[in-house]
């Protein structure tokens, strides 16, 4: 065993779990179900706390968190959500409130992107398979247009003026880098780490991005460092995407290249990300990228496998990195040789069902 694992072992993992929106809570009891039992067969003491923070909260209350609620989820080590959105809840409210809060206020600085195309899964890409479509994106996860710095002038004439302003910092860039560095030489595949930015036309934040990343690299002689500008990483993402290994990259990039990332590795249905802060004592969020689905509600025939591997990324960071491996392992087993598809309604099997072959398989 591990220095880390002995660690792990010794303490109690708090998880607190916002199931959310729509679907959301159908896929976080699977996710919640997988949780239980692989920390069963790897003796890992953990409590759970379930919160309904949400859309349907909102419409009943008029507030997203309650008052003390970021002071309660400070006491967790990591949150496992499963979707944010309600149709009846304006666009923005929820997401800001809930979503941009928690990552603000927790200092979640580096949003992680496993881009992985797991067994049986269909990629659009032709001729690519598993093989090919292997790579994870590091995003800064708290500066940028995320900030909400900005305003507006003239407010609904014709010669209204809107601001919308992207702030960059030394210390955001440089700890968001050095992470990448630090997790391209842990992951230890291809040990290369790609910066995409804009540094042609955005020359202010951009051009300190990229001496960031200049300066840091001197320190890890043994990665081999790479540029692309934003589009030209979405065409090499769609034609060579085995060209990659880690990708680290600014908050509003990355949060459009994920959403092509998901798509070539079969979709929302299977993509998981987390919300990270790496620091001693930090709370992390882990979730599926897939939204609410309202129109699914109820139906059990939603895709689980992204928040059940959510659920793996989860166990991974907070020091138990087999008990995560058994979930990656189940995973590829059930999607490799059981599930049809990975669509909603065409999966072969309920939602619920999903949840019960990857906890079979655990023991694979």
């Amino acid at each position: 065993m591990s220095t880390e694992q002995i660690s792990a072992s010794q303490k109690v993992l708090k998880i607190a779990v916002i199931g959310g929106d729509g679907t959301g809570p159908e896929v976080a009891a699977e996710a919640v179900k997988v949780l239980k039992a692989v920390a069963e067969l790897e003796n890992i003491s953990h409590e759970m706390q379930e919160f309904d923070y949400g859309g349907e909260r909102y419409l009943r209350t008029g507030e997203v968190l309650p008052e003390g609620a970021l002071e309660e989820l400070r006491k967790f080590d990591a949150i496992l959500l499963g979707a944010i959105g309600h149709p009846q809840v304006p666009p923005g409210i929820l997401e800001r409130g809930l979503l941009l809060t928690l990552r603000f206020h927790f200092d979640q600085y580096i949003n992680l992107r496993p881009v992985k195309l797991y067994p049986g899964v269909e990629t659009p890409l032709a001729g690519k398979g598993p093989e090919d479509i292997d790579f994870v994106v590091v995003r800064e996860n708290t500066e940028d247009l995320y900030c909400g710095m900005g305003g507006f002038l003239k407010k609904g004439t014709p010669d209204e003026v809107a601001t919308q302003i992207a702030i960059y910092t030394r210390k955001g860039c440089e700890r968001c880098i050095r992470w990448a560095f630090e997790y391209t030489r842990k992951r230890n595949k291809k040990r290369k780490l790609t910066l995409v930015a804009k540094t042609n036309v955005l020359t202010y934040g951009h051009d300190l991005w990229w001496r960031t990343f200049q300066d840091v690299a001197k320190e890890y002689p043994d990665i081999q460092t790479d540029y692309n500008h934003v589009d030209a990483c979405c065409m090499w993402m769609v034609k060579n995407p085995e060209q990659y290994d880690v990708i680290v990259t600014t908050n509003m990039f990355g949060d459009i290249i994920t959403d092509l990332a998901a798509i070539i590795q079969g979709g929302m249905g299977v993509a998981a990300g987390g919300n990270i802060n790496p620091e001693p004592g930090g709370t992390s969020m882990f979730e599926p990228m897939g939204g609410s689905a309202p129109k699914y509600t109820g139906q059990g025939v939603i895709n689980p496998i992204a928040a059940i591997a959510a659920a793996g990324m989860l166990l991974e960071h907070s020091g138990y990195p087999r008990a995560a491996e058994r979930i990656n392992r189940a995973i590829q087993i059930v999607t490799g040789t059981k599930m049809k598809s990975q669509a909603a309604g065409r999966m072969g099997y309920s939602t619920s069902q999903v949840g019960d072959l990857v906890v079979q398989h655990l023991t694979a």
